[in-house]
């Protein structure tokens, strides 16, 4: 006997359930994040050059499949702290939607995925994205809960993402860099965390990464990370200063500092819990994103 169209649909729409779940569990939104991948090969001025493009794409999408399957292992890790959370409830795994043995296998797929990509780009990239897997995993099944050290490993994150696209196109990365990306890195997250403190309030108890944490140190800690961002980024400016028609590496000074300072006015207001959530929604931020982005190219081509 033909089953009816009511017994077949069933299963069906289980399984789209379950793939929207997965998917929702990758958090594609956040996927914004491994931009930084071309940081290094657009300081350099290499961006254009033959090759640099493909191999910064293939850095961008492996680590993109990466972060994807380190959220999934940190929704099964968090899962039960996450069911008292306001909003990460709501997640797929927190909510009951997706199995943990699923998100597990899952995780693992995009990691051999991700692992066998970068490696046609570099070895030295292979060994970047698993050393970056294996930082993030300890974190989300320890780690997380160490004060300082958690903002140590988050920042690291966004570090390895800043390095990527110089090892996957062999570009050398210059001392300058390192220290702009690794203190930038810092401020968002300790920016992260002082939202997180706002937000909760009270309930702060129920994540256990903020409970030795006091609205008044992480401030100390983004605010001092801000600060040696700013004069880093202008040391390196000045250092690299060209002959063009008008010093347009000193003028990007201007637009970083104002984005760095708008991007403040989020963390102070306890609204840049998610960054990814400001790059999408402060729209002032993105235009000066824009304009840093647009003076800082002509200063590279030394217009």
């Amino acid at each position: 006997m033909r089953p009816t169209p009511a017994t077949t649909s069933h299963p069906r729409l289980a399984a789209v359930n379950v793939a929207l779940a997965v998917v929702r569990s990758m958090r594609p939104r956040q996927w914004v994040k491994n931009v930084l991948v071309v940081a290094a090969p657009l300081a350099a001025g290499d961006i254009g050059q033959p090759g640099v493009l493909g191999a910064t794409l293939i850095a961008f999408v492996s680590f993109c499949l990466a972060s994807s399957a380190v959220y999934l292992v940190n929704d099964c890790v968090d899962r039960e702290a996450d069911r008292v959370h306001p909003r990460k409830r709501f997640r797929p795994i927190a909510a009951g939607q997706l199995s943990v043995g699923l998100a597990v296998a899952v995780a693992i797929c995009l990691v051999v995925v991700a692992a066998a990509l970068s490696y046609v780009a570099s070895w030295e990239l292979l060994v970047l994205l698993l050393a970056y897997v294996a930082i993030q995993v300890l974190y989300s099944a320890w780690l997380k809960h160490e004060p300082v050290i958690d903002l140590m490993l988050v920042a690291a994150g966004f570090l390895m993402r800043a390095v990527a696209g110089g090892l996957a196109a062999s570009i050398e990365i210059s001392d300058w860099f390192l220290l702009v990306a690794g203190f930038g890195s810092l401020f968002m997250v300790a920016g992260k965390r002082y939202s997180e403190l706002h937000t909760l309030g009270s309930e702060a108890g129920t994540r256990r990464s903020l409970v030795r944490y006091t609205a008044s140190y992480l401030r100390f800690v983004w605010s001092t990370a801000a600060g040696v961002t700013i004069a880093g980024y202008s040391l390196w400016a000045f250092s690299n200063s060209g002959g063009g028609a008008l010093p347009w590496l000193e003028l990007s000074i201007i637009p970083f500092v104002g984005a760095l300072l708008r991007y403040a006015v989020d963390i102070d207001a306890g609204t840049a819990a998610e960054p990814e959530d400001i790059v999408w929604r402060d729209r002032v931020l993105q235009g000066i994103g824009v304009l840093w982005l647009v003076v800082l190219t002509l200063g590279i081509l030394d217009v």
